[in-house]
């Protein structure tokens, strides 16, 4: 058995570990709010954009809809989205082997850049060839500091354009999507081309809505589908930015709850080792006065 020095030794350690999970928990719970309102109300916008752009896709030429063009997957970019920060379970580790997964199974045969958001992103990619070239965006981590959609529609840009000139034939987003606290819902979605939208028998909805263009066609098509693309990138990162803390949240409420069930453990070790040693010195006294009597 563990001496008491020992014991109480690891007893202030983990006490002082618990004070830590516990200060980090309540951090995440109040940075979690600000995130989870800043999503739930950008996502109801975002999907309804979403789907007007699937519909106005579905009825452009070829030469208006530059971002819809369908080509052979030969150059593939995967935006990976994580934290700056861990302490959050296996949110980052679980966007990781998601593209991974990706670049080996669905995107084997072509040649695959891996643009990441985030620093953990970029630590597991960083010694990998999927790098990005001087074309790409760089340092996009410094987003989180600043979340605007301004900031992020300037990366948007970047890839659109990139897409636009054909040296990129699909772009995928791989991000942890905001459920609740306690739940996010790794995903992997394409962000370019535009997908058409999906119709299934008996629904008329869909492809088959007609809209009226006012001014134009053409000036709806090149203010929309940019505008689109960007909140849709907006809205992945404000997903993940949200999912984030309520993986921190959760992991550090695991933590505390860890620590204090191991505390307990070690007082009752603590108070056995002492009550031994106790035990110890009275059959040592007695010992002895039995000797000096005898």
């Amino acid at each position: 058995m563990a001496n008491l020095k020992e014991i109480r030794g690891r007893i202030v350690s983990v006490n002082s570990t618990m004070q830590i999970t516990s200060a980090m928990k309540m951090v995440s719970a109040a940075k979690l709010r600000r995130a989870q309102d800043a999503i739930v109300q950008m996502r109801p916008f975002a999907e309804k954009l979403q789907e007007i752009l699937s519909n106005l896709t579905a009825s452009l030429d070829a030469s208006e809809g530059a971002y819809s063009a369908d080509r052979d997957a030969n150059n593939v970019l995967i935006i990976a989205i994580t934290s700056n920060r861990g302490l959050c379970g296996a949110f980052n580790n679980n966007v990781a082997k998601r593209t991974k997964q990706l670049i080996t199974e669905s995107y084997s045969d072509s040649n695959v850049t891996v643009l990441p958001i985030g620093k953990k992103a970029f630590d597991a990619f960083k010694n990998t060839n999927y790098m990005p070239n001087d074309k790409y965006p760089s340092n996009l981590h410094e987003l989180f500091d600043d979340l605007t959609f301004e900031n992020v529609g300037k990366v948007a840009e970047a890839i659109m354009a990139l897409f636009a000139a054909q040296e990129l034939d699909k772009v995928m987003l791989v991000y942890n999507r905001f459920k609740n606290a306690a739940v996010q819902e790794l995903m992997a979605e394409q962000f370019l081309p535009i997908l058409p939208p999906e119709s299934n028998e008996g629904d008329k909805s869909g492809s088959a809505v007609d809209y009226i263009f006012e001014p134009n066609k053409a000036e709806i098509v090149e203010d929309l589908i940019p505008r689109s693309l960007k909140t849709q990138l907006y809205k992945a990162i404000l997903d993940s930015h949200a999912a984030e803390h309520g993986a921190r949240m959760t992991a550090m409420h695991k933590a505390t709850d860890n620590a204090s069930e191991l505390l307990k453990d070690l007082k009752l070790t603590y108070n056995k080792a002492r009550q031994a040693a106790i035990t110890n010195e009275i059959l040592e006294i007695v010992g002895g006065a039995e000797a000096l009597n005898g």
